[in-house]
């Protein structure tokens, strides 16, 4: 499955990132959906919530920012561009 493997790749950094920041828990995530990455913002956000399970993003607000050019260097990409932590 396609949309689980690029998942994983997304918690991973989310993992790393909350480490290297001493965070104990992502409120928000930020994704970048490209025009050719092949899966709809719904599909994703449901892909995320079954992904963060059991995780620091468990829970976290999913925001989306599609990207309509098809000739972006990331058309087909799930770029994550941020994150929120409770104050």
């Amino acid at each position: 499955m396609h949309e689980a493997t690029l998942l994983k790749d997304i918690m991973n950094k989310l993992e790393r990132i909350a480490d290297e920041q001493g965070v104990a828990q992502i409120s928000a995530v930020h994704l970048q959906l490209g025009a050719l990455a092949h899966i709809s913002p719904e599909h994703l956000r449901e892909h995320f919530e079954e992904a963060s399970r059991g995780t620091r993003a468990e829970g976290a607000r999913v925001e989306i920012e599609e990207k309509g050019e098809i000739d972006d260097p990331h058309a087909q990409d799930i770029l994550l561009t941020a994150i929120e932590v409770p104050d």
